[in-house]
């Protein structure tokens, strides 16, 4: 495919914008860039994609979400007081609607999530998935949900206690199959799905269990993705159970390294945060999700000053990453009471630089760039700047004027999944129809849990 005629902002090490750009695409990666008129020339006879003026990007990616809660949306909470605590949200919400998942509702709540990621232009989502009453063969569902849309993802299942001996067992055992599934060489799937190994977080895994997961995941190179101390009763329990703080424990466990997300860490002190970055701990900021359940603000800026590589997520939030990256760039400056803290060049570094570091654990090729050699994942924009469009000034366009309600076309491992902002991929249609009717299922049980 040659996309030709668009305005491309190449990101990466080297930044630039190339006004009458394309880009030419071999297989699933970027084999060429320069000017509209040079590239025709060169491949004559590709099929091509006139961009037609439209800003052209690399696809975003989301570092940490949850497919699994998207059947939450609207759903009235259980009789009683309204949870004023996150724990309190865990107990009343999040865990009654896991409980309630089948096999099927843990395709069609990805699907959801699917669609709305080619329609805001995220091409990668690492996911964090849990359904205790559906656990085996949770991940080959969700998988099949992510091959049938186009996009890629990293899937991993939450290991916890609180679903009992049994239920951490079997989440233990879904992670090793599914990480050895990926693994194959003669897997079908590796080159659009990976894998890491989950673990709920410090709260909810006793050391036993954490022992039992470090046994599982010898041998199989593969780091975890946690839950790192996003509400302040996280650290009390550490420090009440093993007298070490959540980041100190997990690093003594051997949890923590190059390998490894760490999401949230809102409540990380210093000597955390020097752990995070002596072990090369990769870790991912939620800002609408940390807002919506009133845990705290992260010291992002810290982190990323000492050397932590800081990603961005969502939690489970829609898949419009530019409405996470304006709520970024926002939250730290109304939590400080400075105009000056997290400028649009820090929220675009975490977006795009750090998130594609961090999807180079699981894909062994850039992301997050549009260079030669980049896996062919780019969006088209119909954003018209009214200003002077720059690489220097290309964060606060950013922040300021693109989203992801100008995502007109989505391309991921060199293959169109959506044209016109119509999806090629998926029925969105049916997939909605089947959505709601398996929503209002999910709706029931979870009142009837107790």
């Amino acid at each position: 495919m040659l996309i030709t005629n668009g305005t491309v902002v190449t990101l990466g090490a080297n930044s630039r914008v190339i006004e009458n750009g394309a880009i030419y695409i071999r297989g699933d990666k970027i084999a060429d860039i320069g000017k509209t008129n040079l590239l025709i020339s060169k491949y004559p006879r590709s099929l091509r994609l006139d961009a037609r003026g439209k800003l052209v990007l690399p696809g975003n990616i989301c570092a940490h979400t949850h497919f699994y809660g998207a059947f939450a949306r609207g759903m009235s909470l259980p009789p009683g007081p309204p949870p004023k605590t996150f724990p309190e949200i865990l107990r009343q919400l999040w865990w009654k609607i896991d409980r309630a998942l089948t096999l099927e509702d843990c395709r069609h709540s990805a699907l959801v999530c699917l669609v709305d990621a080619i329609r805001n232009g995220t091409t990668t989502l690492i996911d964090h998935h849990a359904s205790p009453n559906a656990i085996d063969g949770s991940l080959d569902a969700i998988s099949d949900a992510v091959l049938e849309s186009g996009l890629r993802a990293s899937l991993c299942y939450e290991v916890t206690d609180r679903n009992g001996k049994a239920g951490a067992k079997a989440g233990i055992r879904e992670n090793v199959r599914f990480i050895k599934r990926i693994r194959n060489p003669k897997s079908e799937i590796r080159n659009r799905v990976a894998a890491s190994f989950g673990v709920h977080a410090s709260f909810t895994v006793s050391e036993k269990t954490l022992e039992q997961c470090l046994d599982a995941a010898d041998g199989l190179k593969s780091g975890f993705h946690i839950h790192v101390a996003e509400d302040i009763s996280d650290e009390d329990d550490a420090l009440q159970k093993y007298s070490l703080r959540v980041g100190e424990r997990l690093a003594e466990r051997g949890v923590l390294g190059a390998r490894t997300i760490a999401a949230h860490c809102v409540h990380l002190d210093a000597g955390e945060i020097e752990v995070m970055r002596r072990t090369k701990t990769n870790v991912s900021h939620q800002p609408r999700s940390n807002m919506n359940n009133a845990v705290g603000v992260a010291d992002v800026l810290g982190m990323m000053r000492r050397g932590v590589n800081v990603g961005l997520g969502n939690d489970g939030f829609s898949n419009n990453m530019f409405a996470e990256m304006k709520t970024a760039y926002l939250l730290h400056k109304s939590a400080r009471r400075d105009p000056r803290v997290m400028g649009a060049d820090q929220v675009l570094q975490m977006a795009y630089a750090n998130n594609a570091k961090i999807a180079r654990v699981f894909w062994n090729a850039p992301l997050g760039e549009i260079s030669v050699g980049a896996l062919a994942d780019i969006i088209l924009l119909d954003y018209v700047p009214y200003t002077p469009l720059t690489a220097g000034n290309f964060p606060w366009q950013l922040i300021f004027g693109i989203d992801g309600a100008y995502v007109t076309h989505t391309i991921c491992a060199g293959k169109l999944l959506m044209k016109d902002r119509v999806l090629l991929t998926l029925d969105e249609e049916a997939i909605a129809a089947k959505a709601k009717e398996a929503a209002k299922k999910v709706w029931k049980r979870v009142q009837e849990i107790r």
